[in-house]
């Protein structure tokens, strides 16, 4: 497996497009490598894998972050349509703090991004039947689940669809200013 990494404008969050080899068949490509990983600087156990299934365009979900000690980075991958996948960077002190990163996800083209602990999450899907997973370094912990509302206009983050369908949870999220910071810059 080989991959090539870029850093996007926020300092840790990677943008990895692995090796896709492909023929009159289809594809194949390596999903997931330690050592390859390890390469670019991710070596963290990851200790769950989710799936996530989107029936219709549109969708949007997120923005979500869990608070330490579960704190969780994650390797996100679209398998079936594409996404955009956004994080938001919340850790104090960051060159970056309070601004987003946004990257298209396809699963034609199979990149992933690579979210470090300290950052918000969320993607909102760009056609209908999209499913996405994602590796995390710490297990789900409902009592660490904190999130801040998609549509928050300090952080005037552009959605690509602009009438999301949000749950009725996500859409109750507090501002990014209304949650407390619980990350330090280096995280």
């Amino acid at each position: 497996m080989a991959i090539a990494v870029s850093q996007s404008s926020i300092p840790g969050v990677l943008l990895i497009k692995p090796s896709i080899h492909r023929d009159e068949r289809g594809w194949f490509s390596e999903s997931f490598k330690a050592s390859e990983f390890a390469k670019a600087g991710i070596s963290e156990p990851f200790v769950q894998d989710n799936l996530s299934w989107s029936a219709r365009r549109g969708t949007l979900r997120g923005l979500h972050f869990q608070r330490p000690p579960f704190a969780q980075a994650k390797l996100v991958r679209c398998l079936r349509g594409s996404i955009v996948d956004v994080v938001v960077d919340l850790r104090r002190g960051s060159p970056t703090e309070g601004t987003w990163s946004a990257f298209e996800l396809d699963a034609d083209a199979g990149d992933m991004v690579w979210v470090p602990r300290g950052l918000a999450h969320g993607y909102q899907t760009l056609v209908d039947d999209c499913l996405i997973t994602y590796k995390t370094t710490a297990e789900y912990s409902p009592e660490h689940e904190l999130g801040i509302r998609w549509d928050d206009r300090t952080l005037a983050i552009v959605w690509p669809i602009a009438h999301a369908a949000v749950s009725p949870r996500d859409a109750a999220l507090p501002l990014a200013a209304d949650v407390p910071s619980v990350f330090e810059w280096p995280s």
